[in-house]
């Protein structure tokens, strides 16, 4: 299994054991409820998880995007590491849902099949407020709004800003979430939806296909578009929206801090104002502990990151888009959690070697190539 640098393995050490409390979240639920429910009262496993991911991508991101130094380069990286497994996973679940084997995914023939393909291949559903053929997807509407934002910011020579971006996304959200506490773009609205999503679509070629003024023009609407997304279709609230996209600027602030771009003050400061200001985002006792050790077990993987990791840890960590994407649907396939357990690892050992591994290598190779 291909293994991360000795630089980043503080990272997959980190999506390794979040993508497993995700699964383990909705297996408690499936398999063992009444156990699960004693837990989940008391701590948001489920939760802790998908925030250590929102600030892995905060740190790693735009210093992704910042070493490639093209946007071509990004969006055609972004791509090729989330499309074929994500469409692998979409189509296997459909299949086995036309077979029988699976519950149809709720909602998914209320609207129009072709809004649903746009929203779920753009990874922006949730924000569309569009059925996703996947749940556990919701969390990639957000990482895209962050892609969309961080290549705004790259195009226009602003990505330093990352810590008072963070306090500015965070202090607002708290009023904004009082004032919009659901998502503003309907679950009939077919037309703006549609609109949305091709606009997103339409800034996202003009900045990997224009040239000065014009992909600066499509990167900058992009980011706009992704904020405006957020703030507006946020099916959790806006207070919970805006605090996700808060979190991923306050993984970017410590990552320029750590390369001497803002000072360290300056990055702690952010980080403690957005976990001041997301803690009362949702009215959950289960919430608050989940995110506080989330921000707790981020920063203990940076103090460790010089350690040598267990070769096992980054390797889950490496292969954790498939354990994320796969296990909503072994969970209606396997009868029990052990089996559960037993397989998802194996097979996601296999889609990272056979989808996800050629996937990227391809993507590497067309952006190596330049436009032409």
């Amino acid at each position: 299994m291909f293994l991360a640098p000795a630089r980043l393995a503080w990272l997959d050490a980190l999506r390794g054991p979040a993508a497993l409390a995700v699964t383990l979240h909705h297996a408690g639920w499936t398999f063992v409820p009444e156990i699960w429910a004693e837990v989940d009262r008391r701590i948001d496993v489920g939760t802790w998880g998908v925030f250590v991911f929102f600030l892995v991508s905060g740190y790693i991101i735009p210093a992704s995007l910042e070493r490639k130094g093209d946007l071509r380069a990004f969006w055609t990286g972004r791509a090729f590491r989330l499309l074929p497994l994500l469409l692998v996973a979409c189509a296997l679940l459909l299949g086995l849902a036309l077979a029988g084997v699976l519950p149809v995914p709720k909602g998914l023939g209320d609207r129009p099949a072709a809004l649903v393909v746009l929203g779920n291949v753009t990874m922006l559903q949730e924000l569309l407020n569009l059925p996703a053929v996947i749940n556990v997807t919701w969390t990639l509407s957000y990482e895209m709004a962050f892609y969309l934002m961080c290549v705004a910011l790259f195009a226009v020579g602003r990505s330093h800003r990352s810590a008072g971006i963070a306090v500015a996304l965070a202090v607002p959200a708290v009023p904004l979430g009082l004032l919009l506490p659901k998502s503003v773009i309907g679950g009939r609205a077919d037309l703006l939806a549609a609109s949305l999503g091709l606009a997103v679509v339409a800034a996202i070629a003009v900045t990997v296909l224009g040239r000065g003024a014009f992909r600066t023009a499509g990167a900058v609407a992009g980011g706009l578009l992704g904020l405006a997304l957020v703030v507006l279709g946020s099916r959790g609230g806006t207070w919970q929206g805006v605090i996700i996209l808060a979190t991923m600027f306050a993984g970017t602030a410590v990552y320029r801090a750590e390369q001497g771009t803002i000072s360290w003050r300056a990055a702690i400061a952010a980080v403690l104002v957005v976990l001041g200001c997301g803690l009362p985002a949702k009215d959950d006792p289960a919430w608050p502990p989940a995110i506080v050790l989330a921000f707790c077990t981020f920063w203990l993987a940076y103090l460790l990151r010089e350690r040598t990791f267990p070769a096992w840890l980054p390797g889950l960590g490496v292969i954790s888009f498939s354990v994320y994407l796969l296990h909503p649907i072994l969970l209606h396939v396997l009868p029990n959690l052990p089996l559960y357990l037993l397989v998802l690892i194996p097979l996601s050992v296999l889609t990272y070697h056979v989808v996800e591994a050629p996937a990227q290598r391809l993507g590497r190779r067309l952006a190596a190539r330049g436009p032409g």
